[in-house]
């Protein structure tokens, strides 16, 4: 599932791509997405001009002004093209620009370009909120990002109280911080040197300032180089992330852990089903 930094690199090439452009009209040719898409959602767009593109943690959202919004969570798999004659540019993480056009369940029509929401296993969805209180009620469901100033240690502390999670499922559940999935997770963890499977009760301050500090400059590094592309990420320009050359924990099993003097090597685990990667020495 595409992660904060891969949502930030899609919304920003979004926002140079179709910022200002008027939808003319829309296809759907699938509504059953992960929540059926809404009555008349093609009527009740057309005609409107995208006034901004902004993202609020894994959320992609369309501003059409005066209050009225749709969002977009691409899910697992949902990806976003625009196609050309001469090429296919992959606005999306985890995208193929081969995706079978069965996939191809919603498709925008500007004046002279069409944006094709592609997603083969339906996890992504659409939603239209046409008032500022619909709006703000949304997103009371999800955590302030890593990023926000309110992720900080007197939030933190009032969070892990009286909890029994790990830190690796505090850290992915979205209620408590938004934002972040299983790749930063497993990075953020490695980075502060503390085992995923330690209990957030027992964190010291000084663990919990470290976890703040390299959540910001993970995710803060990880837009900086575009995202990480575990399959096929293209963004407007054409170029995919390079965040992925930068784990050092992440996908890097059996392999020694590159903290400096660190002697430990990386191991795969599972926790919740989840992929987890940890240094044998310098996380235990």
């Amino acid at each position: 599932m595409p992660e904060l930094p891969e949502v930030e690199v899609v919304t920003r090439s979004l926002k140079k791509t179709i910022k200002n452009l008027k939808i003319i009209r829309i296809t759907v040719n699938n509504r059953n997405l992960r929540f059926k898409l809404q009555k008349n959602f093609e009527q009740i767009l057309k005609n409107k001009i995208i006034k901004n593109i902004k993202r609020k943690s894994k959320y992609i959202i369309f501003d059409f002004g005066n209050h009225f919004y749709t969002i977009l969570h691409l899910g697992m798999s949902g990806t976003l093209h625009i196609p050309s004659k001469k090429k296919v540019t992959n606005l999306s993480f985890y995208s193929n620009p081969n995706l079978p056009k069965k996939h191809n369940h919603i498709i925008i029509y500007f004046d002279k370009i069409k944006l094709i929401y592609n997603d083969p296993r339906r996890f992504g969805y659409f939603k239209i909120l046409d008032t500022k209180k619909d709006y703000d009620n949304y997103f009371t469901r999800i955590g302030p990002e890593a990023l926000d100033r309110g992720f900080n240690l007197i939030y933190l502390k009032s969070k892990i109280k009286n909890r029994k999670k790990n830190v690796k499922n505090f850290l992915l559940d979205q209620k408590i911080v938004s934002g972040i999935g299983n790749i930063y997770a497993n990075e953020i963890l490695h980075q502060s040197q503390i085992s995923p499977m330690k209990s957030v009760r027992k964190l010291s301050l000084i663990e919990l300032n470290k976890i703040i500090k390299f959540s910001r400059i993970i995710l803060k590094n990880a837009i900086i180089f575009g995202g990480s592309s575990i399959k096929d990420f293209k963004g407007v320009s054409g170029g995919g992330g390079n965040f992925q050359t930068k784990f050092t924990v992440y996908n890097r099993e059996n392999q020694r852990c590159t903290k400096h003097k660190c002697k430990g090597i990386i191991e795969k685990k599972y926790i919740s089903n989840r992929s987890t990667f940890v240094c044998n020495f310098c996380q235990r």
